[in-house]
């Protein structure tokens, strides 16, 4: 029997209703209303589309957003300027420095210099910090947080389960273990195993995993014969590859075989459509923790 498929998109469109009447229960006490600053740096036209996204989203639930575009070859001290100046702004309460960024500015100074009660993408290494030791203040990075709500809205449990990450990048692969390690039963809880590409015999780590997430950024890695039967198959990646018969010539398709793993797996999340969606939606969600205080202290 094929897997069942768990949509991003359904559990995304929840997200974002609960935070617009967060927003409205905010408004009606007299709060403020979030904001949020996006930086864009050059013009990069995936990076232009992505926060043109971000920006439509935070506004379709009631969030102020300001984009801030910027010239490519902007001096890594300007740049800095404008992110002490939002860190100082009281309307706004997530700043979200869109990556990549170009090669003559520090990417960690950058984000180091985003006050952590503001770092809404949760890079910054006070939030990393508080993360690691369960900190219920840490701002966490919004696609491992994403892959979290997507596994408990699931109801699938994770407590006492072997859970397998591909990939180890600071953004997703490495948070992803921390928190599905933590001590919570709300999507914590597990045995991790935390697996790369040049992982030896990785087949010999993924075949053991009840929940397999994959963030390793190669199309198709991940085939029918790596996966546990019955095991849940979650696909961080997103990969564009050429296909001739689409208008734009290329299709996305994720770190998974899909077709094939389906027939494998209990469940598994598509590409596109699976952990994307969620992403921004924790984006969202972690920018009204922000507003409300709750990622840690602003001044």
């Amino acid at each position: 029997m094929a897997a069942e498929i768990i949509s991003g998109t359904k559990m995304a469109r929840e997200i974002r209703g609960e935070v617009a009447r967060a927003i409205e229960e905010m408004t009606a006490a007299g709060e403020q209303i979030p904001g949020l600053a996006t930086v864009l740096v050059g013009e990069d036209p995936a990076s232009q589309s992505y926060v043109r996204m971000k920006n439509r989203a935070a506004r379709e639930v009631g969030i102020r957003s300001r984009q801030i575009d910027l010239p490519d070859d902007i001096p890594e001290e300007e740049l800095l300027g404008w992110i002490e100046g939002l860190n100082a702004d009281p309307e706004i309460h997530g700043i979200l420095v869109q990556l990549p960024l170009p090669d003559h500015i520090g990417r960690g100074a950058v984000l180091e210099a985003v006050h952590p009660g503001k770092d809404v993408d949760g890079f910054h290494p006070v939030n990393v910090g508080r993360m690691a030791v369960s900190d219920p203040a840490a701002l966490v990075p919004c696609t491992p947080q994403g892959v979290v709500e997507l596994l408990v809205r699931s109801g699938i449990e994770t407590r006492g389960q072997n859970a397998v990450v591909v990939g180890r990048s600071n953004i997703v692969g490495r948070p992803m273990g921390q928190l599905l390690l933590a001590e919570n039963p709300r999507g914590g809880d597990a045995t991790v195993t935390v697996a790369h590409l040049f992982t030896r015999d990785l087949a010999e780590h993924t075949r053991l995993a009840d929940i397999l997430v994959v963030a390793a950024g190669h199309p198709g890695l991940i085939t029918a014969d790596m996966v546990k039967p019955g095991a849940v198959v979650i696909d961080v990646g997103i990969n564009r590859v050429d296909d001739s018969s689409r208008e734009k010539g290329y299709r996305l398709v994720g770190d998974v075989a899909f077709d094939e793993v389906r027939e494998v797996a209990s469940a598994i999340t598509p590409v596109p459509g699976g952990v994307g969606p969620m992403t921004i939606a924790m984006l969202l969600s972690n920018t009204v923790k922000a507003a409300r205080g709750l990622g840690g202290p602003l001044r």
